[in-house]
């Protein structure tokens, strides 16, 4: 399978608590709910056919607690069947990194503990279509250092949120990055999709 990492931030980086006020007030972070208000039918179109690629999915130990939450339990209306996202969520495997988690809530899952590049490196080897990782940021920027990241997904928010957990480190390796896809909704989330390709170049 080919690990795919799907990413909403604004553009100072932010990723945290995207979906609502409540979703993520870890480390004090108080401006949640930051991207509802600016997706919209095009971005949503554009995730649906992102999620019906995945062959199986890959969390953090925070975000799986999150999407098990609300796509795991039904939260998000009756008449969710067809929903793409809702369907694929809930109808492919899904893997969470964490030590602690011994009973997972959302059916279908496994827990990976111990050496999570291993079992990543495993999970890729095997056939399918794309091993997604959708948030979890801690996750995934011990996969880009592990050099396990195939594909990127970027959804840039128009909006400075000035606090929050960042996806990049203040320090951190470095990555080139070879564009594939780049467009923008009516509301001006500017969806962008890269493939790493080694070190960047340095002028001298």
């Amino acid at each position: 399978m080919r690990l795919t990492t799907v990413t909403h931030v604004s553009v100072d980086g932010v990723m945290q608590g995207l979906g609502g006020a409540e979703e993520d007030r870890g480390d004090g972070f108080e401006r949640g709910g930051w991207a509802l208000p600016l997706f919209d039918h095009e971005g949503e179109a554009y995730l649906g056919q992102v999620f019906q690629r995945a062959g199986a999915f890959l969390f953090g130990r925070r975000t799986y607690d999150i999407f098990a939450a609300s796509w795991g339990t039904g939260t998000w209306g009756s008449n969710e069947g067809d929903n793409p996202i809702s369907t694929a969520l809930n109808g492919r495997p899904k893997y969470v990194a964490s030590n602690t988690i011994t009973e997972p809530r959302w059916a279908d899952t496994t827990v990976i503990s111990g050496d999570v590049a291993d079992a990543v490196r495993k999970l890729k080897a095997e056939p399918g279509g794309e091993l997604q990782v959708h948030g979890s940021g801690s996750l995934v920027r011990s996969l880009f250092g592990a050099r396990l990241v195939d594909e990127i997904i970027l959804l840039t928010y128009p909006v400075v949120i000035g606090q929050g957990t960042r996806l990049f480190p203040a320090t951190g390796p470095d990555m080139a990055l070879e564009p594939v896809e780049s467009r923008a909704t009516a509301n001006g989330v500017t969806i962008q999709v890269y493939r790493p390709g080694g070190r960047p170049q340095y002028a001298p």
